[in-house]
């Protein structure tokens, strides 16, 4: 299926969509959406044409017929242990969604105090209007199709609310499962985070396959950290080797907000992750890291951009690569430090191991600074395995297999040493430990 075709398709699935809304179509939230598919009809899906996507082409994704899943099919998607999809160890507030939809049953979230919510946007739909519309794509911009197609589309995907001067000691974890026997299906789920003034939050959300069918999962995440706020954010991406992950994530932060963000990912056909944050007060800080391990033909896109708008903010960024056999990663990280953000400090650094021959990375780290007094850095290293190294270890003992192993894990370790959360460390650590066993 071609672009046009794909195009064609979604804009008469729209008007399906549109006709079973029933009083909801009168409704602001039905305004966006009708300015998305809008907005779609003239963007279309990017190409390689287009300079941030110039080395990442979709035309894989478009070639497969996605159903878009029922809220209705929910039962019948998933029939294994959800047990099998958790943090060992961790207590925490649990949203599950299947193929976009919330599932309650599948959910634990207990009666949270002090007004805190952490639910689905179906709900919020019928239950809170007035917060829906203050922050509902209010943050992200309709940049390419895949943003406007999941606006235009909208009906459910976690909603976190977090009220002034509270902490949420528990962590929540967002856990999307994708995947219905014998069918392709099309995933959108749509997040907002709200967390207010001197709030704290930390949040994980991970994506994993039901079955090995190509399933196709486009989200996009709105963040607003109000002023004083602690936002942690991980995302883990252990999909099947044939699904295709397209997501968005876009913060606004405020004075002295400090954002932190973890994205793993380890499966995958196609992956791209946009994280993008605008330090839109002073004092902020914003903290990227990330680490992506991929082999077979899998090809992994992280795209990021810290938007410095104010004075005395920080920003650093560390994201590392490990790649075998024929994959291939990209990298491509922005920092913009526009005129009055005197005082920024921001750092940016992207490291990559081949283990193969025939594994690629294209990097491209960025600096567009339009302010005199800051301090700013960048830089990328693509190589190989210290052969040296490894031979040091063979002599103590260790097989190769062992040693190229332990060599990695070190390499990724301060990707994971700031985390507080031990059951997570722990869990991130065995996911990154039973990838590399595919690897070596």
């Amino acid at each position: 299926m071609d672009h046009i075709k794909a195009k064609e398709k979604y804009l008469f699935k729209f008007g399906k969509f549109e006709r079973s809304l029933n009083g909801e179509a009168n409704s602001e939230l039905h305004r966006i959406r009708k300015n998305a598919i809008e907005a779609f009809d003239k963007l279309d899906f990017p190409t390689l044409k287009n300079e941030d996507w110039k080395y990442t082409s979709v035309a894989p994704i478009l070639e497969h017929n996605y159903e878009s899943a029922k809220e209705s099919d929910k039962s019948k998607a998933f029939s294994g242990n959800i047990e099998d999809y958790l943090i060992n160890g961790l207590d925490a507030i649990r949203l599950v969604f299947i193929n976009g939809y919330f599932s309650k049953e599948l959910s634990s979230s207990p009666e949270l105090s002090g007004g805190v919510i952490a639910g689905s946007l179906a709900e919020l739909i019928k239950t809170n209007k007035e917060l829906l519309n203050s922050h509902f794509a209010k943050y992200v911009k309709l940049e390419n199709g895949f943003i406007a197609l999941n606006t235009a589309f909208a009906q459910d995907g976690a909603v976190i609310f977090i009220p002034d001067n509270y902490t949420l000691e528990t962590p929540i974890h967002i856990l999307s499962l994708t995947g219905n026997h014998g069918m392709k299906i099309l995933s959108q789920p749509r997040n907002l985070i709200i967390a207010g003034k001197s709030s704290r939050v930390r949040i994980i959300e991970s994506y994993h396959s039901i079955g090995d069918e190509n399933n196709f999962i486009n989200t996009v995440t709105e963040i607003s950290a109000g002023e004083n706020s602690d936002i942690e954010f991980y995302r883990i991406q252990d999909e099947n080797k044939q699904a295709y992950h397209i997501n968005k994530t876009q913060v606004e932060q405020k004075n002295n907000s400090k954002f932190t963000s973890y994205t793993v990912t380890t499966g995958g056909a196609l992956v791209r992750n946009d994280m993008n944050t605008l330090l839109n007060g002073e004092g902020c800080e914003a903290h990227f890291y990330g680490i992506y391990i991929t082999d077979g033909t899998q090809h992994v896109d992280n795209h990021t951009m810290i938007d410095h708008a104010k004075p005395k903010c920080l920003s650093n960024e560390l994201y590392k690569g490990v790649l075998h056999d024929k994959s291939r990663a990209v990298f491509n990280g922005k920092v913009f430090v526009r005129p009055d953000a005197q005082k920024t400090n921001a750092y940016q650094s992207n490291k990559n191991i081949l283990l193969s021959r025939e594994a690629q990375v294209d990097t491209k780290p960025q600096l567009e600074i339009y302010a005199d007094d800051v301090r700013c850095t960048h830089g990328a290293t693509v190589g190989q395995l210290d052969e040296e190294s490894v031979f040091y270890l063979r002599s103590r003992g260790i097989s190769r297999e062992n040693a190229v192993s332990v060599l990695i894990r070190a390499f990724a370790n301060d990707i994971f040493e700031e985390i507080r959360t031990e059951q997570l460390k722990e869990h991130l650590n065995n996911l990154i430990f039973r990838k590399l066993k595919q690897l070596v």
